[in-house]
């Protein structure tokens, strides 16, 4: 790293624990700007460029984690979870997790309570997996051999939620995707929850055909910000239903397949059976 990469590291990282430190005051650019000797606007493109995201998305990543936490392991009141994030009333805490978490305070601080929740095992031609589905569709997928393992994730996710072990419609026609081709992805229902750019994000991944890779970069201006690779790796990152929202298409722009949740080598058998499967269809 060469002297001046130094130094803008250097004040990023002090920024960043300056952050840490003082989210319960909820400081602003100007304030977190002059902490490390720089312009606000200056700030601003320095941060956003070397944390991949801007320092007020940072700062609300930082107080809805210590929010999530007060509700989940101390079962804090809205009230109480406001005050002790420094938010000035329980409608900012409302959109903070809105904007970050895609769901209301209350909502994940129930954990899923009232929701019903089907789930079966099946087989793919990429390992055994586990498939989840709510009455609106399907809301998660994950490839995993042990079953206990991947039935405590799936529950780990929903923890107040009604669960039965039962194969339901949605079930059968995401499955059936395996068999079929592309084209009948209208007629899988999935119900997601995540934040507006996440959505976005998984949104474009549907948009890459089998058989074609695209990159974090491609998919970010895709969306309209093309700064954000590193917010879109973390989206992808997220992603909740295996291959029906195909991240296993996103590579490194060097042309590296990059990693993927259910493992690197699983990636590497779907993308290459991918484009076998579309070039025997041509």
């Amino acid at each position: 790293m060469n002297t001046q990469n130094q130094i803008h590291y250097d004040r990023i990282a002090e920024a960043i624990e300056y952050i840490k430190q003082n989210f319960k005051r909820q400081p602003n650019l100007e304030e977190v700007a002059a902490q490390i000797h720089l312009s606000p606007a200056h700030f601003q493109r320095l941060f956003t460029e070397w944390a991949g995201t801007s320092p007020k998305k940072f700062l609300q990543y930082i107080s809805v984690e210590h929010a999530k936490k007060l509700l989940q392991q101390e079962q804090a009141t809205l009230f109480d979870t406001a005050f002790e994030t420094g938010l000035s009333s329980t409608s900012r805490l409302h959109d903070l997790f809105v904007n970050i978490e895609g769901m209301t305070p209350a909502e994940y601080k129930n954990g899923g309570r009232d929701l019903a929740i089907n789930y079966n095992f099946a087989e793919s031609p990429f390992g055994s997996l586990i498939i989840a589905s709510t009455t609106k569709g399907v809301c998660y997928m994950a490839f995993e051999n042990n079953e206990e393992i991947a039935q405590q994730t799936l529950f780990a996710k929903f923890p107040n939620a009604l669960f039965q072990l039962k194969t339901d419609t949605f079930q059968q026609n995401a499955l059936f995707i395996f068999q079929n081709d592309w084209t009948k992805l209208p007629e899988i229902k999935l119900h997601l929850k995540g934040t507006d750019f996440q959505l976005k994000v998984w949104e474009s991944l549907l948009k890459i055909s089998m058989g074609k890779l695209s990159t974090y970069g491609n998919i970010a201006e895709e969306i309209g910000n093309p700064k954000a690779s590193r917010a879109v790796g973390t989206a992808i990152g997220s992603n909740p239903v295996a291959f029906l929202i195909p991240c296993h298409r996103v590579i490194q722009s060097s042309g590296n397949f990059g990693g993927y949740m259910w493992g690197n080598t699983r990636k590497t058998a779907i993308i290459g059976w991918e484009i076998a499967k579309s070039k025997v269809e041509i």
